[in-house]
């Protein structure tokens, strides 16, 4: 009974560092192969391989490979930046060529609207396979989408670059009284999911944080203008709060997530 547990746990191991990282359940599974039972500490040697195999590959090969498959890893620099290590770490931070041209780009405006400020960006996609699922989005699977965080002024009323939570997820900004609420007209449909995201901030930690509905608005502008975006999600009680119609600015649908905690947009 205690080998089937050990098995079943193993099993269970493999498919969540596949699912948060595509390639961590190979990397728990060669260094399970390598590392005998009988070696000498083995479950401490095991871990060491696998760390050293996992961010070697991550860091070191998976840039290399990638565009083989059509992607490369997004270029951070003083205009662009992933919200969390945990974006990099587990390889969602690649896009297609053509994607990251076009986030430099939307980067580069934003920070001649407002200087210092960065386009801060939450998942994007692996760096292999199209159709591999990136749990838990519905449609980052082929390189070709992203989402990225809106813009917050301070208590001072300064724009800043901090974000309310910590994964960029699950603090909304909800309808006022007078706004369209598409979340309620989801959920009452049955739409359970809908609200799930707010299980996934893995903590609150600039409680004081606004929206900045100019700044974003810029933002949403920036990405719109740019030729290669065809599609942009945003809750509709935010799109018309902020002010900004184009045709590319879409509902997502009941059968995603609200999207009044980042904006989605994909080539």
């Amino acid at each position: 009974m205690k080998k089937v547990f050990k098995i079943i746990l193993k099993i269970l191991i493999l498919i969540l560092l596949t699912l948060l990282t595509q390639i961590g359940g190979i990397i728990y599974l060669v260094s399970e192969i390598i590392i005998y039972k009988k070696t000498k500490h083995h479950r401490l040697r095991k871990s060491g391989v696998f760390i050293i195999l996992y961010f070697g590959i991550t860091f070191l090969l998976i840039p290399i490979v990638a565009p083989i498959f059509g992607r490369e890893k997004i270029k951070n620099n003083d205009f662009i930046a992933a919200q969390t290590i945990f974006t990099t770490v587990c390889n969602r931070n690649y896009v297609t060529p053509q994607l990251n041209k076009a986030l430099q780009n939307i980067a580069k405006t934003l920070n001649n609207k407002h200087q210092g400020i960065k386009l801060i960006y939450l998942d994007a996609n692996f760096p292999f396979i199209d159709g591999f699922p990136l749990l838990p989005h519905l449609s980052h699977n082929d390189g070709k989408k992203i989402d990225i965080s809106f813009i917050y002024v301070n208590k001072e009323s300064n724009i800043t670059n901090k974000k309310p939570a910590i994964l960029g997820y699950g603090v909304y900004d909800g309808p006022n009284s007078n706004e369209y609420d598409q979340i309620k007209v989801c959920k009452e449909k049955g739409y359970w999911q809908y609200d799930f995201p707010k299980y996934l901030t893995l903590g609150i930690i600039n409680n004081e944080l606004k929206l900045s509905k100019k700044a974003t608005k810029d933002l949403l502008l920036a990405i719109v203008k740019e030729k290669q975006i065809r599609k942009v999600f945003i809750e509709p009680h935010l799109r018309n709060r902020i002010g900004i119609q184009s045709p590319k600015i879409r509902f997502h649908g009941c059968q995603a997530v609200r999207h009044d905690d980042h904006i989605h947009f994909q080539l």
